[in-house]
């Protein structure tokens, strides 16, 4: 089956910059990656998915002029639920006594991006809450409004500033945390998977001068308010239009260590590895950086024990009746997140 080469490379970087970034807060790596890079891991994870679901919705809507919503729950279901599951049981198991009902609750709703008290152990569900409730309403968007789609999109990249900084002043838990302020990292993979057919081979400076912005721009201090202004309404902006380059460049031309076997391998575990490094390496009470190996074994068995044999009881439900790029098929070589 074709891949889309690159893009479990980039996950794999994705999910390096998050672990070390947690090690580095419990204070087992430069805490560079914490101040500024860990997020930046997620940003990268939002623009991915926001670029392979909207893939999957326009071939489908290509081939049948519509969108089977129910069949993309399911299949959705199929692949992000059980791992999330298995991990939500053991956390809760373990930390029983540091819980409440309602952070319990949050997070099996897929509502911990609205949980500001969550405990340590639930703390990195936000960001697959807010990629949960982009799944339940954007095919819905296409689907209904598919004529709107890119303008659907540019209002919600544009959206999202304004709302952070209203959410700001009124000193809301980092700015809210919800589809409306995280939704421009998804929108913006959203419409790259749009236009990327018609945009020209990406060339290597504008390449590399978009890697720096990667690079610099989480590094910017927003210590006033003016700053803050510019970082929310040109620096992320620019930020997120960068990351969405550097994918479709990757794509186009795939480079040698994003496609080796080992990173590659990585990035098609970083579903579990994301889940369950949070207790070994975000543990404020961490003794040990080696622990973190740890959360790499707790990765293999999510994904070879839950994740794959769900996968391919999915894949039995509806084999496909040709050798065309269905999207079950395309979701699954292309290990969407």
């Amino acid at each position: 089956m074709k891949r889309i080469p690159s893009l479990d490379g980039l996950r794999a970087i994705s999910i390096l910059l998050v672990v070390v970034g947690h090690m580095a807060k419990s204070g087992h790596g430069p805490r560079i990656f914490w101040d500024h890079y860990a997020e930046v891991g997620v940003r990268i994870f939002f623009v991915i998915s926001g670029y392979l679901i909207t893939n999957l919705l326009l071939h489908e809507h290509q081939r049948t002029s519509t969108i089977k919503l129910r069949e993309f729950y399911v299949r959705r279901a199929y692949r992000i639920f059980p791992a999330a599951f298995v991990f939500m049981l053991v956390a809760f198991t373990a930390y029983w006594h540091q819980l409440r009902w309602y952070d319990m609750a949050a997070a099996l709703l897929y509502l911990a991006n609205h949980d500001y008290l969550r405990p340590w152990i639930l703390g990195h569900l936000w960001s697959l809450s807010i990629e949960e409730q982009f799944y339940v309403v954007w095919p819905s968007v296409l689907k209904y409004w598919y004529r709107h789609r890119v303008t659907i999109l540019i209002a919600a990249f544009a959206v999202a500033p304004v709302a952070r900084t209203v959410l700001y002043a009124l000193k809301v838990h980092r700015g809210g945390d919800m589809l409306l302020t995280d939704g421009d990292n998804l929108a913006i993979g959203c419409l790259l998977a749009i236009v990327a057919a018609r945009i020209p081979k990406t060339s290597p400076y504008l390449a590399v001068a978009m890697a720096s912005v990667i690079v610099f721009v989480p590094l910017f201090e927003a210590t006033t308010a003016k700053r803050t202004l510019l970082l929310l309404f040109v620096l992320q902006p620019t930020l997120m239009v960068s990351i969405a380059g550097v994918v479709l460049h990757v794509v186009q031309v795939p480079y040698r260590f994003l496609n080796w076997s080992a990173i590659a391998w990585l990035g098609r575990i970083s579903y579990s590895l994301y889940l369950w490094q949070q207790p070994f390496c975000s543990d404020p009470n961490l003794k040990s950086g080696w622990l973190s190996l740890l959360a790499l074994g707790c990765a293999c068995l999510s994904y070879y024990v839950v994740e794959q044999p769900m996968l391919r009881i999915r894949d039995r439900r509806k084999e496909p009746k040709d050798t065309e790029l269905t999207p079950q098929v395309l979701e699954r070589s292309a290990s969407a997140a």
